[in-house]
């Protein structure tokens, strides 16, 4: 059986505003009702994989676990990363940790983003791959293309693929092309995509990670050894492991090795790299539109509201994108996806906070969003999970109201504790000692108003809290 290890570190900025580095794509139901995070891991699932090995960073540690949970899958492990330090050390941490129980174990490296509907096909490669790796290939899968993308790796076979499903010999890596070289790539017929995803045995790839980055090795065993266990994670060593070279794993060992072989896939593939990739999966008729969005007289446009209650209409557009939240909006033509990062690099300069931070600011018991904003108060949307709490907390500078809309919540003020139903208020004085829990099995919301000099989320004294955060 393969040991699946799902990748969900990244922050995909090219799919921003609704992807951000605090709530990336990967957490995002963006071609159905699943996120592509629970999707990627669904597909690990069967009688070819044991249940996964997650690296991810600490601020979606819950997130992973919640979204597993959901799906009914329960991980061996969840490696969490101090700092983000590119694909190539979180590979080795993976397959460290694979070895320590077993070195001969078959891995399976997998990007959480990508979206491949076509489960048995993908099965079939994997398993086409098993005996290449077992001999000690490095195993990269290659897709079919069907067009001159410029916006993905390439990898370069000595003949064009037959229609059978057997590895084959990687001549090279090609980098990101532009649409002449791209264009006469798909013609030759010997170039498939670069899909990042890997099969291999551990003790293959410890070797080939020791023959080429010895340097990193170091670091990241280190790191590993100094790991320690919290609330069922496994937090790497930060000391050791920011001397790790952040760089990927086709620079760091696959471009050096010379016992890869690639396996050809023919099924529908993404990475759901920029806008128009999600036009290209979601398209119907030329249109990609949300269930909020109406498109007059559109040809080849994507039009998506993330808000329910938030109607998006497009008249006359063609070959254009754009993507409404509540804080921010993208309007881009089709052609011009792959410059969203540049977007989001310009509102870095201005401090905006649309940059990076996410409308929903999701936390290990659930999530709260901000409805109102003014000089010395604030009213937020609060949503706790069934069985979960929230610190013991008291506030300098803020008072609070709290008003439950739905489920029941048991509140904590000094030393008083009641349930709070529906339709029920309690308020907060400043500088109380309080928490609010939610005792029942459906999620419980609530309306905080807030009132006070200061009102932001580092005014916090925590006293005790069950996510150990400080």
């Amino acid at each position: 059986m393969i040991t699946p290890v799902l990748l969900c570190g990244g922050s995909g900025t090219r799919l921003w505003p609704l992807s951000r580095k605090s709530y990336p794509k990967q957490f995002s139901p963006l071609t159905g009702e699943e996120s592509l995070f629970q999707a990627s891991a669904r597909r690990l699932q069967g009688s070819l994989y044991r249940d996964p090995v997650v690296v991810t960073a600490d601020p979606f540690r819950f997130i992973v676990v919640q979204q597993l949970a959901a799906t009914g899958i329960t991980p061996q492990a969840v490696l969490i990363e101090p700092e983000g330090r590119d694909t190539a050390p979180a590979i080795l941490a993976a397959a460290l940790h694979v070895a320590s129980t077993d070195p001969t174990a078959l891995i399976l490296v997998a990007p959480s983003d990508h979206v491949i509907p076509d489960r048995d096909a993908f099965d079939q490669s994997v398993a086409a791959a098993i005996p290449a790796a077992e001999a000690g290939q490095l195993v990269t899968f290659g897709i079919a293309p069907d067009r001159p993308e410029t916006g993905y790796g390439y990898l370069e076979l000595d003949d064009a693929p037959a229609e059978d499903i057997v590895p084959k010999p990687l001549r090279s890596f090609v980098e990101k092309p532009d649409a002449a070289t791209a264009a006469k790539m798909l013609a030759d017929g010997r170039f498939l995509w670069n899909a990042g995803i890997f099969l291999f045995k551990a003790e293959t790839i410890l070797h080939a990670f020791r023959d080429n980055v010895p340097d990193m090795v170091t670091a990241v065993q280190a790191a590993t050894k100094g790991a320690k266990t919290d609330l069922g994670f496994l937090r790497l060593a930060p000391d050791p492991w920011a001397q790790a070279e952040a760089i990927s794993i086709d620079y760091a060992v696959m471009e050096k090795a010379n016992n890869l072989s690639v396996v050809p896939y023919r099924g529908t593939w993404s990475d759901l790299g920029d806008w128009a990739a999600v036009w290209r999966e979601t398209e119907h008729g030329g249109l990609s539109l949300s269930d909020t969005a109406t498109a007059i007289d559109c040809k080849n446009t994507l039009l998506r509201s993330e808000v329910a209650e938030q109607a998006i209409v497009g008249i006359g557009l063609e070959d254009i994108v754009a993507v409404a939240m509540p804080d921010a909006v993208l309007i881009s033509h089709k052609d011009r996806t792959q410059d969203v990062k540049q977007a989001v690099a310009a509102l870095k300069t201005k401090n905006a906070p649309q940059a990076e931070s996410f409308p929903k600011d999701h936390r290990p018991w659930g999530w709260f969003e901000s409805l109102v904003v003014g000089d010395r108060f604030q009213v937020k949307r609060i949503v706790v999970h069934p069985g979960a709490a929230l610190s013991l907390q008291s506030h300098h500078h803020r008072a609070e109201h709290w008003i439950v809309v739905e489920g029941t919540a048991k509140v904590t003020v000094d030393d008083e504790v009641r349930l709070i139903s529906e339709n029920q208020s309690i308020y907060v004085p400043l500088g109380a000692v309080h928490r609010m829990e939610n005792p029942g099995k459906v999620p419980m919301v609530l309306i905080e108003v807030q009132t006070g000099s200061y009102l932001g989320e580092d005014d916090i004294i925590r006293y005790e809290d069950v996510y150990s955060r400080n």
